[in-house]
């Protein structure tokens, strides 16, 4: 057994192929099947199941594969800061993401970052906010972006920005050719929402019920995708982050319609272990981000008070761009 077997091993068990791992690598789909057997062969246990397409991990291949991941992360955090001495960042970082957040804000991030330190592979996971939390905490990224960052007992959160929600609807709905509405236009209209498990759903509900409007959700969505899809085929009215419809309202295909009265905000923040230490390029990405040093960022009890003061007022901060080596227009 060798180190580039347990690297290797990872990367079977993420894409779940033996062929695309192969890919992955530059190496042949024979050299990543016998390397796989050897490795089972050195453990004494069968760590894939080759019976299913895709493959899957057996249970003592779960516990394995969790195992080395932390092994394989730990590693290149250490040589992430041996190379580092040398002045220059190197490495590969991994980076959890809820969809709205990595499709708005990191093509540019990740474009800018490289063009600093083109040493450093810039990668990301997107998954539900339980599985961004899911891979910080157990090592598969280095950080995460989640809307509502909360702290907890494993992680620390530091808030990003704000984001201005929207009302939003289609070209064909009768509200595209309004120039200005009140909130209470809204009392009693069908509209496309969240998932009522979603948290801006909740944070929705709270700020028009404050308001004293009623609305009807027709359709409910888990992600904002399916919601932007469905308000252009249904000629639909929703509330969304702004940011996500950017492409949509460019196009002509989405409008947003002004309303004074919409001071509301999702607040999206950076979340990651409270053991350890972010390796160097880890600590360059998320500062980058923050436009400031995140080790004098780092979560308090003050800067977790200002998330949920946000949340509960519906709003009174104001979106900020980062502004340490980018500029990210959302």
């Amino acid at each position: 057994m060798n180190f580039r077997s347990l690297e290797l091993f990872c990367c079977v068990a993420e894409h779940r192929s033996l062929s695309r791992a192969a890919a992955d690598r530059g190496l042949t789909q024979s050299a990543v099947s016998q390397a796989m057997q050897q490795l089972e062969e050195s453990v004494g246990v069968q760590l894939l199941d080759r019976s299913r397409r895709p493959l899957s991990l057996t249970p003592a291949g779960e516990i394995y594969h969790a195992g080395v991941q932390q092994i394989v992360r730990s590693y290149q955090r250490l040589e992430e800061r041996v190379r580092s001495l040398q002045g220059k960042l190197a490495g590969q970082i991994t980076i959890a993401a809820i969809y709205s957040i990595g499709s708005t804000y990191m093509p540019a991030a990740k474009a800018e970052f490289c063009k600093q330190h083109p040493g450093v592979s810039v990668r990301f996971e997107y998954a539900s906010s339980e599985g961004v939390v899911e891979l910080v905490e157990e090592g598969g990224a280095d950080f995460g972006l989640v809307s509502y960052p909360r702290n907890s007992k494993r992680l620390q959160s530091v808030l990003w920005q704000q984001e201005p929600m929207r009302l939003i609807c289609s070209a064909a709905s009768a509200l595209a050719s309004r120039t200005d509405v009140e909130l209470s236009h809204l009392d009693g209209m069908e509209i496309i929402g969240f998932d009522p498990k979603v948290k801006v759903r909740r944070a929705v509900d709270s700020f028009l019920a404050r308001h004293g409007v009623s609305v009807d959700v027709t359709m409910e969505f888990d992600n904002i995708d399916s919601m932007i899809r469905a308000v252009e085929a249904n000629g639909g009215v929703s509330i969304l982050p702004e940011a996500t419809v950017r492409k949509e309202t460019a196009s002509g295909s989405l409008r947003v319609v002004a309303c004074k009265q919409m001071k509301l905000t999702r607040p999206i923040g950076i979340i990651f272990k409270r053991s350890g230490k972010l390796s160097p390029a880890a600590d360059e990405f998320a500062s980058m981000l923050l436009g400031r040093p995140i080790s004098s960022a780092v979560a308090s009890r003050g800067a977790r008070k200002s998330v949920v003061t946000a949340v509960d007022s519906g709003g009174g901060v104001s979106a900020k761009t980062p502004t340490r080596g980018v500029s990210i227009v959302a």
